[in-house]
């Protein structure tokens, strides 16, 4: 992960992060308000030997001295240093009890030991340090003063006297706060940090990219009444959605498929925005003078006729089972070179028809005649219509659903069309949010300067260009009563120049399949 991953990381979990921080802060202060507050008193005691007028006695001193400091320290917290203290001050307590409470410490390379007591009584705190230092000096005397001796060696001395402390020295406060807050701090990113790597939805192009080789061609805006007005005509034509379509279209047309422009647009699972993709995208492909086929390939639960406001009773169905001609069915829409092919009736085995010689011929024809086909397919992990049918295009289009398609759906859905041998033509992002570290300009999209698209005002869907309307003459289907020829123009011409590429037989064969 690079350091943009963990700002995008920081940025969408910004309100986790607080709230553990907030938690380790309340849980210190809750920590620091039931403690009972603590003092802490101090006496020091000076180790020293006899005093003496030669150097040498008093170098040798001085090594016993330090020799013995660290065997005194120790010596503070044991029954024959404790339990006169207790029996002085009149302690309800025992030596083991007593000796928690009680530290001895000695700085290095010095003779000193300090003495230091905590409790809840600053008074009687510094009554137990007292009586400790005093209590040692006696016990290390009769300890050191040898047998028949008169007098010890070593001699204590207390050059400091512990004094009542005005201030508790636990709980801490400010330092808990701290530790709370950074503890807080701590956790929060590693939730953050956890949640970034379980979460394997594909929600930047660099998800994708963990998952396929193939270009991304387009990210579409998320707008939040994309549901009201599915098509771009019906939105702001200045709306990030309808300039994302656009970009979409302008980096179609740059890829290199070999001369051929049929494509299949599909997805990982339902509800991805594979319909309107492929619809707006026709459109915007249409706005440019770019003649669109688009076909609705979706038999098992087609929404192109719907979205499109048009009659699908018969369609792409009854063209491949010999029902109905092309010319019969295939429809202009919106006044621009897009005609569009709806689904037809539900048959019981798209999978075979759109995978039968019937649909191949019906692609080869209007890939002839069309400058762009569109083919609106099921999804690729519930059923395998699309994979049959990209393999018979120029290639797919996959729409990924940012946030709601996870790596592991697409990398399937990719697996499938690679099973066939269909080549992947680009990814295209829908639903990318427009805010967000997620957002759709922080990928480069869009333009950034931030639309602000206006309330739309209402309007009826437009009716079909073949519906009557008052004082409006109506104009014929184009593809009316028309043979292949006539409806896609006549059969191209051989390399040589000799002749068209079909035979007679082949172009009644064709006439009689369309």
């Amino acid at each position: 992960m690079e350091l943009s991953d963990y700002i995008r990381i920081l940025r969408k979990n910004w309100l986790v992060i607080i709230i553990a921080t907030l938690l380790g802060i309340g849980a210190a202060a809750a920590y620091s308000i039931t403690r009972t507050p603590q003092f802490e008193a101090e006496s020091t005691v000076f180790v020293s030997t006899q005093s003496s007028d030669s150097v040498q006695d008093l170098q040798q001193g001085n090594s016993f001295t330090l020799a013995r400091v660290t065997t005194y320290t120790n010596l503070v917290t044991t029954p024959i240093v404790m339990n006169p203290v207790i029996a002085k001050l009149g302690l309800k307590t025992t030596a083991n009890q007593l000796s928690e409470n009680v530290t001895a410490t000695s700085p290095l390379n010095t003779t000193l030991i300090t003495i230091t007591v905590t409790d809840p009584d600053p008074v009687k705190a510094a009554d137990i340090a007292n009586a400790l230092g005093a209590s040692l000096t006696s016990a290390v005397e009769s300890i050191e003063t040898p047998k028949g001796g008169e007098n010890s060696p070593v001699r204590l001395t207390r050059v400091k006297d512990a004094i009542p402390a005005l201030v508790p020295s636990s709980p801490n406060v400010p330092l808990n706060l701290a530790l709370g807050a950074l503890v807080g701090l701590a956790l929060g990113v590693g939730i953050a940090v956890l949640r970034s790597v379980l979460d394997t939805r594909v929600r930047t192009p660099r998800d994708v990219e963990l998952v396929t080789e193939a270009p991304i061609i387009g990210a579409i805006a998320f707008d939040p009444k994309a549901k009201e007005r599915p098509l771009i005509v019906h939105a702001d034509p200045r709306s990030p959605r309808a300039e994302s379509f656009r970009a979409l279209r302008t980096n179609l047309q740059f890829l290199d498929m070999g001369g051929r422009s049929s494509f299949v647009i599909t997805s990982s699972v339902p509800s991805e925005g594979k319909s309107t993709t492929t619809i707006n995208l026709a459109i915007a492909l249409a706005d440019a003078g770019k003649r669109v086929a688009l076909l609705d390939a979706d038999l098992r639960k087609p929404k192109v006729a719907e979205y499109l406001g048009i009659e699908g009773g018969a369609g792409l169905t009854d063209v491949l089972i010999g029902r109905a001609r092309v010319g019969d069915v295939m429809l202009p829409w919106g006044q621009r070179s897009l005609y569009v092919l709806p689904a037809g009736k539900i048959p019981p085995n798209p999978s075979e028809l759109l995978g039968s010689n019937q649909m191949h011929l019906l692609l080869q024809v209007l890939e002839r005649d069309f400058d762009v086909v569109l083919c609106d397919a099921p999804p690729l992990l519930p059923v395998t219509d699309a994979a049959i049918l990209a393999k018979e295009t120029s290639g797919a289009i996959v729409a990924v659903s940012a946030g709601r398609t996870s790596r592991h759906q697409l990398a399937g859905a990719i697996e499938a069309l690679a099973t066939v041998g269909a080549k992947v033509a680009g990814v295209v992002m829908s639903m990318v949010p427009t805010r967000g570290p997620d957002s759709y300009y922080t990928y480069g999209y869009g333009y950034g300067y931030g639309y602000k698209e206006p309330e739309p005002k209402k309007q009826r869907a437009p009716k079909h260009p073949a519906a009557k309307r008052r004082n409006a003459p109506v104009a014929p289907a184009p593809y009316a009563n028309a043979s292949v020829e006539d409806l896609f123009g006549p059969p191209a011409a051989a390399p040589d120049g000799t002749g068209p590429v079909r035979s007679r037989s082949a172009a009644a064969e064709s006439r009689r399949t369309l």
